[in-house]
């Protein structure tokens, strides 16, 4: 019952938001009495922590796997951004937003756990970029892993960046596009163009 419960929570954040979502609201789709949600979780907040972490095995998993098979590295950057959106629904109701208004604990141990994996992945990324002549020999890997970081999270911010101007699979293709651009060498930058024509036929 703990995973089915853990699974409609997700299902429900992901669509209508953490805040929006009430504990009568999953108890009323599962057709369930509130009182067996808070036998296995004891608060709201508890079971906020638990499908956060939840959603964060889950596409970490994936990363993973797609990291594994040592695709070209401009395809692999955007095959994860794919992948994490696609598990994310788009994030339509701005999930990370939700979770770092009202419940910043929970949000701070998400953003600990996302940085660890991403260094891992995208310093992995850049220096086989490197190696394979598609990103330039001079970048300083460290530092654009991190200023990675920084923007892909901070341009979830619906104060900069609000939903009705800029839908989410956009602003994560600009930025994607704008981070690759910065390194690409030249052999990289028709890469990643013949990539860019590529994708709306991909959709």
């Amino acid at each position: 019952m703990r995973e089915k419960i853990l699974h409609k929570a997700v299902e429900l954040f992901l669509n209508f938001g953490f805040k929006s979502v009430t504990m009568d609201d999953i108890a009323s789709e599962m057709g369930i009495s509130k009182k067996t949600i808070y036998a296995h979780f004891s608060t709201k907040t508890k079971l906020v922590e638990a499908a956060s972490l939840h959603i964060f095995d889950i596409i970490s998993t994936g990363i993973n796997c797609i990291s594994a098979k040592k695709l070209n590295v401009i395809e692999e950057t955007f095959e994860i951004k794919d992948f994490a959106m696609q598990h994310l629904n788009n994030e339509r109701s701005s999930p990370q937003y939700q979770l770092n208004k009202y419940y910043p604990k929970t949000a701070a141990l998400l953003k600990k756990k996302q940085y660890e994996i991403m260094q891992s992945c995208v310093v992995d990324n850049l220096n086989r970029g490197i190696e394979t002549g598609i990103y330039r020999k001079d970048i300083p890997v460290s530092f654009i892993s991190k200023i990675y970081f920084i923007g892909i999270t901070g341009i979830k911010d619906n104060d900069i960046f609000p939903p009705e101007e800029i839908s989410t699979p956009e602003l994560m293709q600009n930025y994607l596009e704008y981070h690759l651009r910065a390194i690409v060498t030249d052999k990289g930058i028709k890469t990643l163009n013949q990539f860019i024509k590529k994708i709306p036929e991909n959709k």
